[in-house]
């Protein structure tokens, strides 16, 4: 039975409201595997999991059990931006050309690395539909998106760049330090924290992986942005989330292939120990057991407001740094101006709060369709600043 869950870990006694709300999740939400982790002052004060790490339950959830997270990968994918700009080797404000020459087709030769990261580049989506295998194909994609038109001006809005984010930062970073992105993280973030966080996943993790589970279909008259955005299969936010066809589909997440892909907008795969390691360092001055991850100006631009307003993609109000998701205001995750991080389809969320000095990380397998905040994170978020 959900509602017998063991929950194992550790959790300082002054949270255990958060350790009671997880355990609620498995009871009344139809969490299946999950973890949640928070650290504060850079100590470990929750770090619990339970639950299944497959659809039929016959899989414990372990200590080691990693999960790919979706867009809550942009978080990391971004910081390896920011901490390439701190080695002078990236300037943000300069044209996207100045690295990567061949961008500057079809209108795009004044767009600046920056609109990237906020958002606001128009490139969220190719217009010619793809095969699913394009999507493993690096050259392919970044050669589509540099023959690509933008949707809007760029600069003058901003719209989720849901899956080309991966693309466009990995490919100005790869122009740059003839890396790939995922080889950049773990070379220059997560081996020096000893984080277990990875994008382009080792097939020797493979039993590690939890088996992602797709959302329950909406209930009647339920709103739903797939729903939506799918009845006019011409639209950006259609072929943004949907082209591929296969591109949000749960089987494709769960292959081999898309494990070891390199798409560093929504296949990183890891721990919640490790995220909130990772936010919990950037929440106390960018540091962690004498290991730098970014400079107090860098965690400034990570939660300096950039794009507000509406998203052309997502359809409703989104808030942008240079690379992380702003909470809107009466989100659990707003309780303090500085917070930033980023969500991911699903469920998932990992963010630093600077004021607060805490990182905060959640994983699942089960997915649900709740907009941006999930009800589950939600929870717990609300039960960690109730125990501060």
């Amino acid at each position: 039975m959900a509602d017998n869950v063991e929950i194992q870990g550790h959790v300082d006694p002054r949270f255990a409201r958060v350790k009671d709300a997880f355990a609620q999740n498995f009871a009344n939400k139809g969490e299946v595997g999950a973890a949640v982790a928070i650290t504060l002052d850079n100590r470990s004060v929750v770090d619990i999991w339970g639950g299944f790490s497959d659809r039929a339950k016959t899989k414990a959830w372990e200590r080691d059990t990693i999960v790919n997270v979706w867009s809550t990968t942009k978080g990391p994918a971004a910081m390896c931006l920011h901490r390439l700009a701190e080695q002078g080797r990236l300037d943000l404000e300069a044209p996207v050309v100045r690295y990567w020459p061949e961008f500057g087709q079809a209108g795009k030769e004044n767009i600046a690395v920056k609109h990237f990261l906020n958002h606001k580049a128009g490139l969220p989506a190719l217009r010619q539909k793809i095969p699913g295998e394009m999507l493993y194909d690096w050259n392919a994609m970044t050669s589509a998106l540099a023959a690509e038109t933008p949707w809007w001006e760029p600069g003058t809005r901003h719209g989720y760049h849901a899956f080309t984010y991966g693309y466009l930062i990995g490919e100005v970073l790869r122009r740059i330090t003839g890396k790939t992105l995922g080889t950049y993280l773990r070379e220059e973030i997560a081996e020096p924290l000893g984080l277990d966080f990875h994008i382009g996943l080792d097939a020797s993790n493979d039993a590690r992986v939890a088996q992602m589970i797709g959302a329950d279909p909406p209930a009647p008259g339920e709103a739903n942005l797939f729903s939506e955005a799918f009845k006019n299969p011409e639209s950006v936010t259609f072929k943004a989330l949907s082209n591929p066809a296969t591109l949000m589909q749960v089987k494709t997440i769960n292959t081999r292939e898309w494990r070891g892909a390199e798409i560093a907008a929504a296949n990183g795969h890891g721990t919640a120990r490790s995220l909130a390691r990772l936010y919990g360092a950037l929440a106390c001055g960018g540091e962690v057991d004498g290991k730098r991850v970014l400079s107090a100006e860098s965690i400034r631009r990570c939660h300096t407001e950039q794009s507000s307003g509406m998203d052309m993609v997502l359809l409703r109000d989104t808030r942008f740094s240079l690379g992380f998701m702003l909470p809107l205001p009466g989100a659990p995750n707003a309780r303090n101006p500085r917070n930033f991080g980023h969500p991911g389809a699903g469920g998932s969320i990992a963010y630093a709060d600077p004021d607060a000095r805490i990182g905060f990380a959640y994983v699942m397998n089960k997915m649900r369709n709740d907009a941006i905040m999930d009800t589950r994170a939600g929870a717990l978020i609300e039960a960690m600043y109730a125990s501060l």
